[in-house]
Parts: structure tokens; C-alpha cells; sequence
């Protein structure tokens, strides 16, 4: 199964980035292998492009490499995405 490519943008000491990590953990373990999610990291201190595109908006959760959601991650909504994206 192929899997659905998310990644959470977002930078270390962030509060909302903390949050959003576990609300996006929490959501693929629920997925209880429905949908094989490969998860990156990445950090806005480490991309200069990352960091000029979205240094007011972390965290960001992008999904096939479309933006999904800026600041909060929304639990149902994020799964939802995640089922529509499996291939």
C-alpha cells in the first residue's frame, strides 16, 4: 500500500507546534492501519524557503504536499484528509 505523505512544518520551542504533533500522532495511530501515513518533520530553521513561506504560520500540516492546515490541527478534519488522500 502506498502511503499518504504528510509533513508538519513548524520549528523547536513552538508551543502550537507541540500540540499539533501530538493531534497528528493521535490521528494515525486512530487510523489503526486504514491509511499507511509517512510522517516528516521539518523545520523552519532549517529551510530558508520553508522559513520565508511560513515563518507567521507554523505550525503547518501539508499533505501530498499540499497545505492542509496552518496553526491548529482539527482531529476529524485531518483524518478525513487522510482517508480522501490514500491511494
Amino acid at each position: 500500500m502506498p502511503a499518504v505523505d504528510l509533513a508538519l512544518i513548524g520549528k523547536p520551542g513552538c508551543h502550537l507546534c507541540d500540540d499539533a504533533r501530538e493531534v497528528v500522532r493521535s490521528v494515525i495511530a486512530s487510523l489503526d492501519g486504514e491509511v499507511d501515513v509517512s510522517m516528516t518533520e521539518l523545520s523552519i530553521l532549517d529551510d530558508p524557503a520553508l522559513l520565508h513561506e511560513f515563518a507567521e504560520e507554523i505550525p503547518v500540516v501539508t499533505i501530498g504536499g499540499r497545505v492542509h492546515t496552518i496553526w491548529r490541527v482539527e482531529p476529524a478534519r485531518l483524518r478525513t484528509a487522510l482517508l480522501e488522500a490514500a491511494p
